[in-house]
């Protein structure tokens, strides 16, 4: 399975639910069962790839902007041929300044409530900061993608008035000749 994420840094939590062919509903599934998680950044490079248990959570940071894709694989195909084939994942993104679990990084680092507002401010400064470098980064793709379809525009109207000057030329000689043979000019 295969989801579009926006956004570097963004923990996500999963959890697996195995089918259950007698109740017909969902369960939680086994310890057995685990995930293999990859995430590939825009340029298909691998950021992540490791294995977790049935239910986690996974981090990662990415340095490239753009839309990065996260691949959850089942460790065994044998659990789920016994539940019928079906395998339900849930899973939670979380992106940015909202992915900080705050009381839990004051409780550790030791912080004042002060120095957490700051921690929290600083935080979505550079999330901010983020933001407007992932849109000056689309900006120049858009920039680039619009002045080349300004250039080919532009060969494009460049050929069709040659070609059309260029036949105007050829109907003109080839009147002219018609006229001259049947000695009409």
């Amino acid at each position: 399975m295969a989801w579009e994420a926006g956004g570097p840094g963004a923990p996500r939590n999963y959890r697996t639910q195995m089918w259950d062919k007698q109740k017909e509903v969902f369960l939680p599934s086994t310890p057995g069962l685990g995930m293999h998680v990859e995430v590939k950044d825009p340029e298909g490079k691998v950021v992540l790839s490791r294995q977790y248990g049935s239910e986690g959570r996974f981090t990662f940071t990415s340095h490239t902007p753009g839309d990065h894709q996260i691949c959850l694989h089942s460790n065994s195909t044998r659990m789920v041929l016994f539940t019928g084939g079906r395998l339900r994942v849930h899973l939670d993104i979380q992106v940015g300044e909202h992915a900080n679990n705050y009381p839990e990084i004051a409780a550790k680092d030791k912080l004042t409530e002060l120095q957490l507002r700051a921690r929290q401010l600083l935080d979505q400064v550079e999330q901010i900061q983020k933001e407007q470098d992932y849109q000056r980064y689309r900006e120049e793709r858009f920039r680039l993608t619009s002045e080349s379809t300004n250039q080919r525009v532009l060969w494009w109207s460049i050929t069709q008035t040659v070609i059309l000057i260029l036949t105007g030329i050829w109907q003109m000689r080839h009147l002219k000749s018609f006229f001259e043979a049947k000695k009409l000019v």
